[in-house]
């Protein structure tokens, strides 16, 4: 089983670099990597530079996840109170409608 190759960014920039000087295809059989690869990279340096190049980490700060869970809490305690406080303001208005329809 082959393991997954890690390349660096200045690795990434001089394939990159190698293929317009020698060619394509015998840059990428010479580091033994994808066509498709090559045109990801490609794609990728044209459009955002060397930063598109770097690793994209998909982890999340533990941080930022515990400051997404208080979020969450506190959205729930707001929902909570705002549906306690309409709930009081309707049973308000049937007492005072009761209380206009009794004293009437």
């Amino acid at each position: 089983m082959k393991k997954k190759r890690v390349f660096t960014v200045e690795e990434k920039m001089q394939i990159l670099r190698e293929v317009e000087q020698n060619g394509m295809l015998v840059t990428c059989r010479k580091h033994e990597i994808a066509q498709s690869l090559y045109y990801h990279w490609k794609n990728k340096f044209d459009y955002s530079g060397v930063d598109g190049l770097q690793r994209q980490y998909k982890r999340i700060d533990p941080d930022i996840r515990e400051l997404e869970k208080e979020n969450e809490r506190l959205k729930k305690i707001i929902a909570r109170q705002a549906l306690e406080l309409e709930i009081k303001s309707e049973l308000l208005k049937k007492t005072t409608q009761q209380k206009r329809r009794s004293g009437s």
